[in-house]
């Protein structure tokens, strides 16, 4: 019997699974998702090799009973695997967590308290911890950080111009992406050694979307700030604004707070922009001007700051793509570069994301002990 971990990615109506062997290589056994949840949910899996087959599934109107079907299925499988323990992505570790860590009671409460942080993923990260301990109370469970990969910033790139008092407060700069800006590491260590040694801007480019800033695989600055919001525009989420916009929308326009959080994450960046969609193949293959509009920011804008991380390394030696956008979207690469040409030659590739793999590579270097 192979004793197995876990990985597991919750968002707000997704689980996305992959079970790895604990083994040296971390093979991977299987994977799948269960997305829709609450609107129609589907669920596709397959062993690996294998290509995901649909799977039925009688409802899952919630994450308890999405996290049932993963777990059925897993069990349904003839493979001799051992479920050991799981890791999840939980998107913001605060202060406090800069490496993985056991998810005990204790750590939970510190991580629900995160949640206004990073509304859109936090709640729903800690959802699929819960769920999973429900069904599997004697699974071994940890959390794997998207802040941790930034833990180490100087105080040039941590801090906001304010005051002391509210950088003790926790207004400061933790930046995210950092499970895909570790795997970017990791590739380049083993397959672009020359590039790991010199200075690299990977830009994580999907519905979410940031840069990260990288010497020597070390991460020195990069576009999220304290929350998810800030920096590059997104699927939905607006990027940089101008804080005293904000300040008007609340005693200028009126407008109560909850509304103001709604727009700003959820109907601006490409949708905003574009009125159409925050899908780029959408944006891509329309004749709307307003698409094209929208593309076009998009691009200026991470250029713009592509430059800017370079700043921050003193040079640029390579720019990396990664994420649904940043691999899948060869127009905008294009167009991204095309504002860059100015700049010294550097290089330029694309490294598929595997936040996933990343997750595990972490599992093993810091509880292969206590789980083996």
């Amino acid at each position: 019997m192979s004793a197995a971990l876990l990985v597991l990615n919750t968002g707000s109506s997704s689980v996305k699974f992959r079970l790895f062997a604990l083994d040296e290589a971390l093979t991977l056994l299987a994977g799948g998702k269960v997305e829709d949840i609450g609107t129609g949910a589907s669920f596709k899996a397959g062993l690996a090799g294998a290509a995901p087959q649909a799977v039925a599934l009688e409802g899952a109107d919630n994450h308890d009973s999405a996290m049932e079907a993963v777990l059925n299925w897993l069990d349904a499988q003839p493979q001799d695997w051992q479920l050991l323990a799981a890791a999840h992505r939980i998107v913001h570790g605060g202060e406090r967590f800069t490496a993985p860590v056991a998810l005990d009671q204790a750590a939970m409460d510190y991580l629900q308290s995160l949640s206004p942080l990073a509304p859109l993923h936090q709640p729903h990260n800690l959802a699929g911890v819960r769920a999973l301990a429900r069904r599997r109370p004697g699974i071994r469970q940890y959390g794997c950080f998207d802040t941790a990969f930034h833990a180490r910033h100087g105080a040039l790139f941590n801090r906001y111009a304010l005051p002391d008092s509210l950088f003790e407060r926790g207004i400061r700069r933790y930046g995210f992406h950092g499970l895909s800006y570790d795997w970017i590491a990791h590739q380049l260590r083993h397959h672009h050694p020359k590039l790991a040694q010199g200075k690299v801007v990977a830009a994580h480019l999907g519905n979410g979307a940031s840069l990260c800033a990288m010497k020597q695989l070390a991460s020195i600055d990069t576009t999220m700030g304290m929350t998810a919001l800030e920096g590059l525009p997104m699927g939905t989420r607006c990027g940089n604004i101008d804080a005293g916009a904000v300040v008007y929308m609340v005693k200028g326009l009126g407008m109560p707070i909850e509304d103001i959080e709604y727009q700003l994450y959820e109907e601006s960046g490409l949708k905003g922009l574009s009125g159409l969609s925050n899908d780029v193949k959408t944006l891509l293959a329309s004749s709307d001007p307003k698409a094209r509009f929208a593309l076009n920011f998009f691009a200026l804008k991470v250029a713009q700051q592509i430059a800017a991380m370079a700043v921050s390394l003193g040079g640029l030696d390579a720019v990396v793509f990664t994420g649904g956008i940043g691999e899948n979207a060869a127009p905008l690469r294009k167009q991204i570069l095309a504002h860059l040409a100015f700049l010294p030659p550097f290089g330029h590739l694309v490294i598929a994301a595997n936040e996933e793999g990343c997750m595990a590579l972490e599992i093993q270097e810091h509880f292969a002990k206590e789980l083996l």
